[in-house]
């Protein structure tokens, strides 16, 4: 815990709402602590919105509520009883700070985060600690998930370690380094980067890197790292005839699969866990967050897409049926997280990990049967615990449990391929498969019983959107429009819960109500770049899987108004945060690294490439560039920091393939060149349906879709790269052949 502070000084704004906060900690573990500072209140902060909430859920009754009993956060609420009289973020705090001639004690944390749980156990809950603070102090506490600016800028002081002393003299010298240090802009540039050399050296920082036994690109803790693994499927595509492109393939493959077959994949009910503790993704930190899920979704659909192994599809569809059975509201929004902590039996103290993990004990009383055919006696609890690496000492090491809290429980981990385990008991592969299906089926009905794991409830617009690409960029790989229908109904949900109609903007947040209701903050929290930035990639993986334009045109109107509120027309690129919401915070920042979810002008890069090909409108092209160019030196330095960014910039010089399908959507001709495509893995590509309608929004857009023709009035496929197009196709597999080249 670092403290900081400064005398106070005068405040200098007020914010109208507040929003919410990025994934993780950029691939490490720091995401997963509680963040407190002291803080002068002489830095311009602005005030939170409040609402109306009974209760939190961890309170107790004779105990008399602070401020924050009055938040709509989960996070909030859950220190709303705390003996520290704590502020929301505000302008009610920062006044009685500077009346009081305080220091503001800054707490940020998010509501599933173990570690907040032990801090606020240790520190927040005792009641000497609460008078110190309450004496001394302004206490604020802040859900780092709705206002991910505040976060970042506190946190980026916090790291700036050269010159603290002289810094701590005066908040303006604070501030000058603050904007040192964040600075990024196009400068004298002209252009960005060559993307060759780019790619080539996050290549090979990557392969340095890799764990060859188990994958991944770390000792410990290992992070899941959708970003890289995205990175290293485009450069094995862009290198398929180099030893370097399929090392490229293989580092993605093989990370995928040891992760799967990892404790770090929940096998009972699916999912993943944050992170792992150790090298081989054994025991996990059994946080469960969405932003990981939506990402996920999409990194084993396409490993699915580039290998054909189903192993990487079945795990894609049991991502997606955890989500839709654990963290999607009934309007069609998804849920922001699932807690690592719950109580072993009902009444007991919450532990980390208790609702997923196994003795010995418990799976043979579960799973008696004998198995026929063995050539040995076998019950179905001991095939599973062969397989899953279960043992009656348990399989969790101190070193993995500081706390023994898990002593004697076990953590499946795929330990035998298939193959393996039925050889070891002289069966055949498919009866050991549907007996470990079977077996974990009965696992998953007993932990139902099981007191559940603290659900956050609030709902952000970035992480919805994540999740809105993973279910269409997977319905569409496998053809399961079941799928595709999860991603529109959380497109709906954004549309009518999370959009302001009158000024085009997104809320961050809102929160799950009594009876299936939404809530809202009041003031609304208004979103940031991310939230913009990953609703419109949803939206437009969500055009090519339905091929309904409605979607595609609300991803332009968002487009738009992110261009209002977040371009910086003097140095290129996307601010975090907007200009009115970051009033009340000394700097304006961009993100500049890709972790554990892609930084927002990464994903930015992106879409403005791929509106450019379903539009033809030269800016976006145009602002692609400069943002690209704003970058290039952090690129240049770090390459390894911005491998989506990277990516993107493979993209815009190799240039967008347009395909277009002219044909009825509902057709049958015209679905099965859909599903070749959608079959194919092609990054750098938009999908573009073409009905013969010359009014048609899409028309309008691109003149030149009237001059394609069908053939034979079948459904036909063209092929276009900068303006020209190939000749007209109509049967899949001509069309198979041209995108494999």
């Amino acid at each position: 815990m670092s403290h900081l502070s400064s005398s106070p000084q005068k405040h200098k704004g007020e914010h109208k709402g507040h929003s919410l906060p990025r994934g993780s900690e950029r691939g490490s573990s720091s995401r997963d602590k509680d963040r407190s500072v002291t803080v002068s209140s002489s830095v311009p902060m602005p005030a939170g919105g409040k609402g109306s909430r009974t209760n939190c859920s961890q309170s107790t009754p004779q105990k008399v509520p602070n401020r924050l009993v009055n938040e709509k956060s989960p996070y909030l609420l859950q220190h709303a009883y705390n003996p520290v009289d704590w502020y929301p973020w505000g302008q009610e705090a920062f006044d009685k700070a500077r009346k009081e001639n305080k220091p503001i004690f800054l707490s940020v944390g998010y509501s599933t985060c173990h570690w907040c749980h032990m801090m606020e156990e240790e520190s927040f809950q005792n009641e000497e600690i609460g008078r110190l603070l309450n004496e001394d102090f302004v206490s604020v506490k802040v859900d780092r998930e709705e206002r991910p600016d505040v976060d970042k800028v506190y946190m980026t002081f916090v790291q700036w370690k050269q010159n603290k002393n002289a810094l701590l003299e005066n908040s303006q010298r604070v501030t000058t380094a603050l904007l040192a240090r964040s600075e990024i802009s196009t400068g004298d540039r002209q252009l960005p980067p060559s993307a060759a050399t780019m790619n080539s050296r996050c290549f090979q920082q990557l392969d340095e890197g890799y764990d060859e036994e188990y994958g991944g690109f770390a000792e410990a803790p290992k992070f899941p790292t959708p970003v890289i693994l995205n990175f290293l499927f485009s450069y094995w595509l862009s290198h398929r005839l180099t030893q370097d492109g399929s090392r490229a393939q293989q580092m993605a493959l093989h990370t995928l699969k040891m992760m799967a077959n990892g404790g770090i994949r929940d096998h009972v009910g699916q999912g993943f866990h944050r992170y792992s503790t150790d090298r081989q993704w054994h025991v996990p930190h059994f946080e469960k967050m969405l932003y990981d899920q939506g990402q996920l979704a999409v990194a084993y659909s396409q490993a699915f897409q580039i290998s054909g192994d189903e192993f990487y599809s079945d795990v894609a569809k049991g991502i997606l049926q955890y989500v839709a059975r654990n963290l999607s509201h009934r309007s069609g929004g998804f849920y922001s997280a699932e807690d690592a902590d719950s109580s072993p039996e009902r009444g007991m103290q919450p532990r980390e990990g208790a609702f997923y993990v196994w003795t010995v004990k418990e799976v043979q009383q579960l799973l008696p049967e004998p198995v026929l055919g063995a050539t040995e006696p076998l019950t179905s609890g001991q095939l599973l615990m062969k397989h899953y690496g279960l043992t009656e000492a348990g399989n969790i090491s101190l070193s993995q449990d500081p706390k023994g809290e898990l002593q004697g429980q076990n953590v499946l981990t795929v330990r035998y391929s298939l193959e393996l385990t039925a050889a070891r008991f002289g069966l055949e592969v498919e009866a050991v498969r549907t007996l470990l299906n079977t077996g974990l089926e009965k696992l998953f009905q007993a932990r139902k019983h099981r007191p559940k794991p603290h659900l956050d409830s609030k709902m952000l617009a970035a992480w919805n959107g994540l999740m809105v690409s993973g279910y269409a960029v997977t319905g569409a790989v496998l053809g399961m429009e079941r799928l595709v229908n999860y991603a529109t109904n959380g497109a709906k949900f954004l549309k009518r819960h999370m959009f302001d109609v009158a000024s085009s903007r997104l809320m961050r947040t809102c929160y799950a109500g009594s009876g299936g209701t939404v809530e809202h903050s009041n003031p609304p929290c208004w979103g940031f770049l991310e939230d913009y930035a990953f609703v419109v990639r949803g939206l437009l993986d969500l055009y090519e899987a339905s091929l309904e334009s409605a979607w595609l045109e609300w991803a332009l109107r968002l487009q738009d108004t992110q261009d209002r509120l977040f371009w910086d027309s003097r140095g290129g690129g996307y601010f975090c945060s907007e200009a009115e919401l970051g009033a009340g915070l000394p700097l304006r920042l961009k993100d500049d690294q890709d972790g554990a979810e892609p930084s927002a002008n990464s994903v930015s890069a992106h879409n403005l490439l791929r509106l450019h090909g379903f539009t033809g409108h030269k800016d976006w092209i145009d602002k692609c560039v400069c943002l690209l160019t704003a970058f290039s030196e952090r690129m240049r330095r770090v390459p390894v920091a911005l491998p989506e960014m990277a990516r993107a910039l493979s993209a815009h010089q190799q240039t967008l393939k347009q395909i277009v399908i002219c044909g009825d959507p509902q057709a049958k001709d015209t679905k099965a060149l859909v599903q070749c495509v959608h079959s194919i893995y092609i990054p750098n590509k938009v999908l573009i349906l073409a009905d013969g309608d010359p009014s048609s929004f899409l028309s309008r857009q691109l003149p030149f879709l009237t001059t394609l023709r069908r053939l034979e009035d079948r459904a036909t496929a063209y092929v276009c790269e900068n303006q020209a197009c190939s000749m007209p196709i109509t049967e899949p597999s001509e069309l198979r052949k041209l995108l494999h080249q």
